[in-house]
């Protein structure tokens, strides 16, 4: 008997017949067929009127197909990997400009810094789960909100951002950098350089060998997951208020229902001590008062008093990385731009 159906797979089988002989074997549930394959028709030819299901030839021909297709798709997968890489480059060339920008401007105003790791705190913690909104998204940029309470002193570390965006959208290739990933990009400088200070200070005050501590055995590769981070979209309205603590004024309990809110503990707040306000001992001696947050500073206190410091700055650097990346959905081709093509009709030949 002659079984015949038609394939409802596109064809990408050998135009020429192809025969299947399958032999049946002891305990078998298939006898000897015959199967010839034309293009999209798939004929069965069975003795004894015995049944070849359908499903078993469509699993072989799956197969086939599954394999045609993995095969004739390297060249695809080869032009995506290959612009990936160019993008990838491109945005690494441009975070470490950033960077470079950055340390300069960091290394010549150090008084800055606690203004700018509370400027990026006060970006990032207005996110509210329950509405997914807020967050690290540079709306602190906003007259209305940077003259909030809670962001009194902050206006110096707002006005030292405008000027280091000018200079870095001068030499982007890419379009300007967004207001929500340069603040955190600057709190992430001044972070590094408060950590690469102390390690030249331990070593006596000599920077060679300060910055051959700091680079062999202190947390200076531990920011790979930050700087993933990098393609944060500007908002274009200020946070709604209430949102920040007066961190002068707060006590720990509403710190730590605020913590609590944004998925961090007793743990991340006493880490994050240099960033609740400009004054961190006062910080530290406000939360050492509580008894769950009190470990935690005692902790982060013994190991800024060994030569690494890797504990507090390993903790800090992650929590910083979950704060710093809130309710983000990161844009991972931010700062992209096409290559520049090569004209073929000017070459010389």
């Amino acid at each position: 008997m002659a079984v015949s159906f038609l394939s409802t797979v596109p064809s990408l089988l050998p135009l020429v017949p192809v025969p299947l002989n399958i032999a049946a074997t002891s305990g078998s549930r298939y006898p000897t067929v015959s199967v010839t394959i034309r293009c999209n028709k798939i004929e069965v030819d069975t003795a004894n009127e015995v049944r070849f299901h359908r499903r078993d030839i469509l699993k072989c021909v799956g197969a086939t197909i599954g394999m045609e297709l993995i095969r004739s798709s390297g060249t695809f997968v080869e032009v995506a990997e290959a612009a990936d890489l160019i993008q990838r480059r491109q945005r690494s060339e441009f975070l470490s400009s950033i960077k470079d920008t950055l340390y300069q401007a960091i290394k010549a105003n150090r008084d800055i810094i606690p203004s700018l790791l509370t400027l990026a705190l006060n970006d990032a913690i207005t996110y509210d789960k329950p509405s997914k909104s807020g967050g690290p998204n540079g709306s602190i940029r906003f007259s209305s909100e940077i003259s909030r309470p809670e962001n009194k002193g902050l206006t110096a570390a707002l006005n030292f951002i405008e000027e280091a965006k000018k200079e870095i959208d001068s030499y982007s290739k890419g379009g300007p950098i967004s207001y929500a990933d340069l603040i955190q990009l600057a709190a992430q400088s001044a972070t590094k350089q408060t950590f690469l200070a102390a390690a030249i200070r331990k070593c006596g005050g000599n920077e060679e060998k300060g910055n051959l501590l700091y680079t062999a055995y202190g947390s200076n590769g531990q920011w790979g997951l930050f700087e993933r981070n990098f393609g944060r979209s500007d908002t274009q309205e200020p946070d709604p208020e209430g949102r920040v603590p007066r961190w002068d004024k707060a006590s720990v309990q509403e710190l730590k229902d605020k913590f609590s809110a944004l998925g961090l503990g007793p743990r991340q707040l006493a880490v994050l001590s240099a960033f609740l306000g400009p004054d961190q001992i006062a910080t530290e001696t406000l939360l050492a008062a509580d008894p769950e947050v009190f470990p935690w500073v005692q902790k982060y206190q013994r190991s800024r008093e060994t030569v690494s410091e890797t504990d507090y700055e390993v903790d800090l650097i992650t929590t910083f990385t979950k704060l710093s990346s809130l309710g983000q959905q990161i844009n991972y081709e931010a700062y992209t731009y096409p290559v520049k093509k090569v004209d073929f009709s000017k070459l010389k030949l």
